[in-house]
């Protein structure tokens, strides 16, 4: 049985990602998780904190909460769901979201957070909004997010960027391995040099092992030279019609420069495909 918490902020760009997730793990045993988080911070004016008794706190944010998740859990009725394997469970926070998302992982054994992304505007031109980025960044949880373009597809083709720096422990990888499985996916590992493409010694070895670890999966290395990362993945992305971006956490040379860029022009993978980001010590699902 996977667990799977799926956030909300009751916006069309998490209900995305909730019918998202419904579909990619619709053959699993799955309990998801559906959570609100009231932030402590929606209880200040002028930057002081309101004293509120309970009951007001649950007149103004517990009850409108619990009604928008019943409504949600409604919505997800009419979708075409695995009723048999799928159970749907709403829980509703009143704290620091990031805090939120950490306890809920714990307390529920979560497998995967499935969340919606939407880029920011105006000044702050980041790929991520900042819900999506704190996530990824400072909770210990496989992470699937889901622009807000990106609609459900079999994950045929799936992009590995990688600067061959693995860590000793590729049982992270365990959940790529299984989609490729489930879905009988090609993984397609991505190798980008701002200069011409010389693998060090360590980088050799590295190759090696992903190569012993995918032996029995689909899978091909491709080798790109451009002075932006991002760049180059979207050529990528393009041209291999790329359903599903999967990343380490850890290995930030490439994760940093992927996804917490400024946006730049003729960049859309960020708006359209899903990506996956792996963290250690985590279960893997699939």
């Amino acid at each position: 049985m996977k667990n799977i918490l799926l956030p909300t902020d009751f916006s069309e760009n998490s209900w995305n990602a909730i019918k998202y997730a419904v579909r990619f793990f619709e053959n699993l045993d799955c309990n998801f998780y559906v959570l609100h988080v009231n932030k402590l911070s929606n209880l200040a004016v002028n930057d002081s904190p309101l004293i509120l008794n309970q009951d007001a706190i649950d007149t103004i944010y517990v009850k409108p909460t619990k009604q928008k998740l019943r409504n949600i859990l409604k919505r997800i009725s009419t979708l075409t769901t695995n009723h048999r394997k799928h159970k749907f469970y709403t829980l509703s926070e009143y704290n620091f979201f990031i805090e939120s998302i950490r306890k809920t992982v714990d307390e529920k054994h979560i497998d995967c957070i499935v969340m919606g992304t939407k880029g920011a505007s105006g000044l702050d031109k980041i790929i991520l909004g900042t819900n999506t980025a704190d996530v990824i960044t400072k909770v210990k949880c496989n992470t699937l997010a889901i622009p807000e373009n990106a609609e459900f597809t079999i994950p045929r083709e799936i992009a590995f960027p990688t600067d061959f720096s693995l860590s000793s422990n590729l049982h992270v990888l365990q959940p790529i391995s299984d989609i490729l499985e489930r879905f009988k996916s090609v993984l397609r590992i991505l190798h980008i040099n701002k200069n011409k493409v010389v693998l060090n010694n360590d980088q050799e070895k590295n190759k090696e092992l992903l190569e012993d670890y995918f032996n029995h999966q689909d899978f091909s290395f491709h080798y790109l030279t451009d002075k932006k990362i991002e760049r180059a993945v979207q050529c990528f992305v393009e041209s291999r019609d790329i359903n599903m971006i999967c990343m380490v956490a850890k290995n930030l040379n490439y994760f940093q420069q992927i996804l917490f860029h400024s946006k730049v022009e003729q960049i859309s993978y960020h708006t359209d495909v899903p990506f996956l980001v792996l963290h250690e010590k985590n279960k893997h699902y699939g």
